[in-house]
């Protein structure tokens, strides 16, 4: 007889509820796979969020069994309570469209009010600027690059709970990627915007951010790096 899993599903908006399906238990099986199964064959107007399937877009990002994980990348096996039950919700701190899908546009808009786009003086017709790949910076940069916005960290933030204004892990990530290249030229307009209010000051440096990056970067210390920044720039008069 085939093992069976006993899967709950978000159903609805905020407002919904969790939906059960018994799902037949497959070696290597992912949670994707898992909700997958229970669209093709058992809910068709389930909806969520995927692409690759190969853990490079971070799109199929979901709360499983009450953390936030990319599904593509999370085995059955390695979440999977004793008892075979598994539970699947949207992910946290983000408006439900529906099911499992969320709403990633003010996750987005706070990388902007972060100051998260690159801004330089080059133009196509001027030769490449040479950077030290061993500098300082560089390698502070190269840290936290890699950075797909999957959404991850700011699902796992408390502090994002408590004060929904809060820019969050992963604009204040991308914003010390930039602090730290050489090339930019919007420093001062940048520090200024992480350090507000709702900026780094405001990370009560708990880790969870870290803790569950599916890349393995480390938002903690980026947010302190920008701590440091900004508390020189302020004692110089910067700000």
């Amino acid at each position: 007889m085939t093992a069976m899993l006993e899967v709950k599903v978000w159903r609805g908006k905020s407002q919904g509820g969790f939906s059960a399906y018994a799902v037949p238990r497959q070696g290597s099986q992912t949670v994707l796979d898992v909700v997958t199964h229970i669209q093709r064959h058992l809910e068709p107007t389930l909806s969520y969020r995927f692409a690759c399937r190969v853990g490079m877009c971070g799109s199929c990002a979901m709360t499983v069994n009450g953390l936030a994980r990319w599904t593509c990348r999370t085995h059955v096996a390695k979440v999977v309570g004793s008892d075979g039950r598994l539970e699947i919700a949207p992910l946290a701190n983000l408006p439900v469209i529906k099911d499992l899908a969320t709403d990633m546009t003010e996750f987005f808009d706070k990388w902007a009010r972060a100051k998260g786009q690159f801004k330089g003086t080059r133009s196509r017709h001027d030769d490449f600027e040479r950077i030290e790949p061993a500098s300082a910076e560089r390698v502070a940069a190269n840290a936290g690059i890699e950075c797909i916005g999957c959404g991850v960290c700011h699902a796992s933030c408390d502090v994002v709970a408590w004060r929904p204004d809060y820019l969050g892990p992963a604009a204040l990530n991308r914003a010390w990627t930039l602090v730290n290249d050489v090339r930019d030229v919007n420093q001062a307009e940048r520090l200024r915007a992480v350090a507000g209010d709702a900026g780094c000051h405001a990370c009560h440096t708990q880790g969870s951010c870290t803790e569950r990056c599916p890349k393995q970067l480390a938002p903690t210390l980026a947010i302190a790096g920008l701590k440091r920044k900004v508390a020189k720039a302020a004692v110089r008069g910067e700000l």
